[in-house]
């Protein structure tokens, strides 16, 4: 085996645990959850080159996965980032939001690490959806602010649960994490559910003329762990 095709082999516990999940059958009673492995690939990608990874699971029925750098299978203090999709600014690089910004960011500091975990979940607009999500985009362009505007529509502030993300993170077989993010939420739902969080590793993007509203409600609304010099 040549050295190119050894650095492009994906690490053998993915395998392993693909192989599992595959001769793994979900019990579907009321309260049980399932998830498990189903595939994983190698991607090189412009941040790195990482191991892309697909479940399965009877939580939702979205395709949510994980973009890996190493092997996090058994291991402690994973570096690790939940990240709600965002088309608008993941794909389309709005200026509306900080999503592209945290993600690209968060590819790249794991990639410095050596080691770590991208949840993608297909949580789009906070959980409420890409089109209600323009509906908002809408009322605030009328200034309502992010929060208003989804209060407006008949939804709670943030519609997202990390259950699924939960379940992701034990299907990896990991023991604890490092995450990364300025949203208290996140880390009491993720230890509700039993994940063992043992640091919070600050995640902010400077703002822009565009998106300093946004994170100003974050910040006074929502509790987000942000500092002032972001919002300068």
């Amino acid at each position: 085996m040549n050295t190119k095709t050894e650095q492009l082999a994906v690490p053998v516990s993915y395998y392993e645990l693909v192989d599992w999940g595959r001769n793994h059958v979900c019990d579907h009673a009321a309260g049980v959850y399932c998830v498990k492995v189903v595939s994983a690939a190698r991607l090189p990608s412009r941040f790195g080159l990482f191991t892309a990874i697909a479940f399965d699971h009877n939580l939702d029925d979205k395709e949510h996965a994980a973009f890996v750098k190493g092997d996090v299978v058994g291991k402690e203090n994973v570096l690790l980032r939940l990240h709600s999709e965002c088309l608008t600014g993941d794909a389309i690089g709005s200026l509306k939001c900080d999503c592209r910004d945290q993600l690209e960011g968060a590819l790249t500091t794991i990639e410095k690490e050596g080691e770590g975990v991208v949840l993608y979940l297909r949580q789009e607009g906070r959980g409420i959806g890409l089109t209600n999500k323009l509906r908002a985009y809408s009322l605030q362009d009328r200034g309502l602010n992010t929060v208003e505007a989804n209060r407006a529509l008949g939804f709670r502030d943030d519609e997202r649960d990390y259950k699924l993300a939960a379940q992701m993170i034990k299907a990896l077989g990991i023991k604890s994490i490092r995450l990364l993010t300025n949203n208290p939420k996140k880390i009491s739902q993720l230890k509700e559910y039993g994940i063992n969080v043992v640091e919070r590793v600050e995640h902010a993007y400077k703002s822009n003329d565009y998106n300093r509203g946004y994170l100003q409600t974050k910040k006074d609304v929502s509790g987000h762990l942000i500092g002032d010099n972001i919002l300068d």
